[in-house]
């Protein structure tokens, strides 16, 4: 898929780049992150649903947050974004240098569709492998609501669970019921997947989600360090 130039405008974020790198790192520092390297990916929800958190400047915002955080752990500063609805589109990368104004710039010719989390969790585990990285992924994966198909995603992140990737689940909206049940999900090697509920993304601290995210990232780290599926 060709990543376009049609421009929507959306509400600017308040906060600088330089201010979200400050935070992203004080939260690291206090799960013992602070020299850890990880691949960043940013997953978007992209079903119809989610018009409005599009439109209100929500999603940009959360790939600011994600660019803040990658520019802590990711040696390169990048985030490769991928949107989903009934299908996932090509990754593409982010960077400091091209950030603004980036989800109106390109989100309005991905179709809108219907919520399948297993072709985008395969499209970032098949781009994670062909990267050749040796590093952990961190996957923020947003969405508003439950997938199509609960039995896949259960069955994939059960597969998952063998490999360097962890899946961080972000819930905007109230529709959240399956990703409390994904968060305790039985059967799998590790823990991979962690919860995190911004239901008004808007009332939500940069600390707060960075806090969320990167707490039970490491957690998962170090059990999947001990399990022997990261490579020290």
């Amino acid at each position: 898929m060709s990543l376009f130039r049609k421009t929507v405008t959306v509400p600017a974020s308040s906060t600088s780049m330089i201010d979200l790198k400050k935070k992203a790192a004080v939260s690291l520092q206090k799960q013992g992150l602070t020299d850890q390297r990880a691949a960043v990916y940013l997953v978007l929800d992209h079903s119809g649903s989610m018009h409005r958190f599009y439109a209100d400047g929500s999603v940009q915002r959360l790939a600011e947050q994600a660019l803040g955080l990658s520019a802590n752990l990711d040696a390169d500063g990048t985030v490769p974004i991928v949107y989903f609805g009934s299908q996932a589109s090509e990754p593409f990368d982010v960077n400091l240098a091209d950030y603004e104004g980036v989800i109106g710039r390109t989100h309005p010719a991905v179709p809108w569709g219907l919520t399948d989390y297993v072709v985008a969790m395969d499209t970032v585990a098949d781009h994670y492998k062909q990267s050749g990285a040796t590093e952990p992924a961190l996957v923020i994966f947003q969405t508003d609501g439950a997938p199509d198909d609960r039995r896949s995603v259960e069955q994939a992140l059960r597969a998952y669970s063998t490999g360097q990737i962890f899946w961080a689940f972000v819930g905007f909206g109230n529709s959240i019921g399956f990703l409390e049940e994904l968060d305790d999900l039985p059967g799998r090697a590790v823990d991979n997947a962690s919860f995190f509920h911004a239901g008004d993304p808007h009332d939500v601290s940069d600390e707060t989600l960075y806090d969320g995210l990167t707490q039970e990232y490491a957690t998962w780290l170090a059990a999947a360090t001990d399990a022997g599926i990261v490579r020290g």
